[in-house]
């Protein structure tokens, strides 16, 4: 019989490597084969994601900034955490794949009243034993418990790329919030030292008013620009507070103040030259791509145990070791002891509950496929916006400093024909607003360049891989093959 037994055993084995997981495609990316923009299809498609962010980000107070939001932020922490959970539930149902053994020894005292013993006497028993035993295991005949496995490999795998595009995510937030700060700060540098142009020019309206050379209305207009001058200072100073608070809420912990030091925009470097490459390339380079993948393939690994649940399932129950009735002879010969007890449970009636499940499954991939396709046609359409803005960004840059030269000098001709007696102060004031709206609108789209330049990085896949941080954490992750 033991040979007969070890060939069933071997061929339980062999099956057990099988699974019903319906084979895996790709879906279709349901985007274009390349972008609007004439350099998405720059070469070398994979330089942007490979750039580590403290390569990108080369400003001391910025990089400073990211490296303290990546050890206190508080969702990167749930990031973590839910990797070591998913990856703790994963070894929990790879381990249903291998017997469970355990080494028992135990003891049992029984009295025995006459009426019931044997002999008509009452009488204390004794017995002890020692062994080890295999609590139910399934064998994996169809791949039940190997299809929930690989379901639970590919949500581990999803979890650790959501880390990689939490971190993306703030470290483009934290860059966006650092330079939103940087142009508000100059928007006040700049409101304050209009403020006191105009208070100096209003001081010299009211001197010739008094000496009867200008008129009510001249005073009024002066006025009525250092009046708005002031409410502008206000607004810049409280949004630059706010940009304060948004920054200590990314961080996660408060800001050293020389962390958010005055610094102009147009000194901050950021790589203009990105290259996008091709949209099939953000499938291996966009982690929150990647995840929607890893988990359409966790629902795709439930359909194959949903379709083993309609099989029988097999559990073998074993134990052996030693049992004597006293505990001098317990290892003596004969005194071995030992129990087999395999069991099947074959669906019959379920009421369509296996069936359900079935459709859940399915469904559940259907909802996955649709989840995956829109990360695709979101990454294309973030890549697409970013290239569009940055050409025209460039051009609109360009365009306002030529605007901001041209107002400054109306704004010096029109304040030199004014101490001639030529124009009425009108004009000053006309001009002197128009430079000041120019030279704000000049920072705002300087702040909109370097935004749209942050998020080609992110659309892109980049930000999550810096050289000075240990890569600890992603040298024990499992292994991603997979048996069929």
């Amino acid at each position: 019989m033991k040979p007969v037994r070890l060939i069933t055993l071997g061929a339980a084995v062999m099956m057990a490597g099988c699974t019903m997981i319906p084979n895996y495609h790709r879906p279709d990316a349901s985007v274009a084969t390349g972008y609007s923009a004439s350099d998405g299809m720059a070469a070398n498609p994979s330089a942007a994601a490979d750039i580590e962010w403290r390569d990108f980000y080369r400003e001391p107070h910025l990089q400073k900034l990211i490296a303290f939001a990546l050890d206190n932020n508080r969702d990167l922490r749930v990031s973590i955490l839910n990797i070591e959970a998913a990856r703790a539930q994963y070894q929990i149902q790879r381990a249903d794949l291998l017997p469970t053994l355990s080494a028992t020894a135990g003891s049992t005292v029984q009295r025995q009243p006459a009426d019931l013993s044997m002999t008509g006497q009452s009488g204390v028993s004794h017995s002890y034993s020692v062994g080890g035993a295999v609590a139910s295991y399934e064998l994996d005949l169809f791949g039940r418990v190997r299809s929930l496995s690989q379901s639970a490999l590919e949500t581990y795998l999803a979890t650790a790329e959501a880390r990689k595009a939490a971190q993306i995510s703030l470290v483009a937030e934290v860059a966006n919030a650092w330079l939103t700060l940087q142009a508000d700060l100059e928007l006040r540098t700049l409101t304050s030292d209009t403020l006191a142009n105009q208070q100096a020019s209003y001081k010299i309206v009211k001197a010739n008013f008094n000496a009867g050379t200008s008129s009510a209305l001249d005073l009024s207009q002066a006025e009525t620009q250092v009046r708005s001058a002031e409410a502008n200072l206000a607004q810049y100073d409280r949004q630059a507070r706010q940009d304060v608070n948004a920054l200590t809420l990314l961080v996660g912990a408060p800001v050293p103040a020389d962390l958010v030091t005055a610094v102009r925009l147009d000194t901050v470097a950021l790589d203009d030259g990105l290259a996008a490459g091709l949209p099939s390339d953000l499938l291996s380079r966009r982690p929150d791509i990647v995840a929607a993948e890893h988990q359409l393939k966790s629902a795709n690994a439930n359909i194959g145990a949903a379709r083993a649940a309609f099989f029988p399932r097999i559990a073998l129950t074993a134990s052996g070791g030693t049992a004597s009735a006293s505990l001098h002879n317990l290892f003596d010969a004969g005194s071995s002891a030992w129990a087999f007890g395999p069991s099947i449970s074959v669906p019959i009636f379920d009421y369509g509950r296996n069936k359900a499940n079935l459709d859940v499954a399915r469904v559940t991939t259907k909802i996955e496929v649709a989840t995956y396709q829109k990360a695709i046609q979101t990454a294309f359409r973030d890549v697409s916006d970013a290239l569009d803005g940055r050409d025209t960004y460039v051009r609109q840059q360009a365009a306002q400093v030529q605007l901001v030269q041209a107002s400054a000098s109306a704004y010096r001709l029109s304040g030199e024909r004014y101490q001639q007696g030529v124009d009425d102060y009108l004009s000053v004031l006309v001009n002197q607003r128009s430079l000041y709206d120019a030279q704000q609108t000049l920072v705002k789209v300087q702040l909109a360049r370097a935004e749209n330049t942050v998020g080609l990085y992110r659309a892109l896949g980049g930000g999550w891989k810096d050289a000075s941080a240990a890569d600890a954490a992603a040298a024990g992750a499992p292994s991603t093959s997979s048996d069929s």
